[in-house]
């Protein structure tokens, strides 16, 4: 099993951190994908992957939220950082105008840089769009072909949106959004139809707690050890067995993100 998507630089693992990724290989978690959602944050997210280059990996970029701090320098730092050999794709990077925490053209154009970086490199993209698909797509669009990859990182989105991105090669990342009873009825009626070898699965940790865990951890975090609650749930949807699904969506992270093999 691999989870794609992990907030590991989070404050909320600064007490365990240790502990909660020995969870995580008890479990038979394989790998990790670190986030990076600023220039700051993927350079820590970089450092913390270095520690075990076997297991851990990194992303580096600049998620939307935080697309008003970037600059020049930003662009230079970020394409220094994604020269290490344990940063394996650019994000997190995208568009969010559900929060608009950074003003709409400066997003835009701190997605697109990204996007060029990319390009320009070789390495795949980490992506998110929230409330923002009419003006994702175009820019994707522009890019695709020049990417070795795109994952739609946290998918929740339309079945319009779905087919949208599966017509651009994505892989698309689900979450324990799908292990969500109320808001989660449309996600578990569309991940059978994601194609087996474009599916990815990620606990976006310490967010998005799985629902169906058997007791409520404390303080709701989520942890990466919780994948395999994520990975029960799709299994479930997809009529698929679960040593099935894991073996198929780790095999697919293998060769998105250019892991070795363990």
């Amino acid at each position: 099993m691999i989870d794609i998507g992990v907030n590991l630089t989070s404050g909320r693992f600064n007490k365990d951190r240790e502990q909660v990724l020995e969870s995580a290989w008890a479990q038979g978690i394989n790998a990790l994908i670190i986030t990076g959602t600023s220039v700051a944050g993927s350079r820590d997210a970089a450092a913390l992957a270095a520690s075990d280059s076997r297991r851990l990996f990194a992303t580096a970029g600049v998620h939307p939220h935080e697309a008003k701090t970037w600059d020049e320098a930003a662009a230079q730092q970020l394409r220094t950082l994604v020269q290490q050999p344990q940063v394996v794709a650019i994000g997190e990077c995208g568009l969010d105008f559900n929060r608009d925490f950074s003003p709409r053209p400066d997003q835009l154009a701190c997605f697109e840089a990204q996007l060029a970086l990319a390009a320009d490199v070789g390495k795949p993209v980490f992506l998110h769009q929230r409330d923002a698909h009419a003006a994702f797509m175009p820019i994707l669009r522009r890019y695709r072909d020049q990417l070795p990859g795109a994952v739609v990182h946290c998918f929740t989105g339309t079945g319009d949106e779905l087919e949208d991105y599966l017509s651009l090669d994505c892989h698309v990342g689900v979450t324990g959004w799908v292990c969500d009873e109320k808001r989660g009825g449309e996600l578990r009626e569309l991940v059978s139809r994601i194609p087996a070898d474009r599916l990815l699965v990620e606990t976006d940790a310490p967010y998005l707690t799985p629902h169906n865990l058997p007791k409520k951890p404390k303080g709701n975090r989520n942890e990466p050890a919780f994948l395999t609650y994520v990975i029960e749930k799709i299994a479930q949807c997809r009529n698929e067995s679960f040593e099935a699904l894991a073996e198929t969506t780790a095999y697919n992270a293998e060769k998105f993100f250019q892991l070795p093999r363990n």
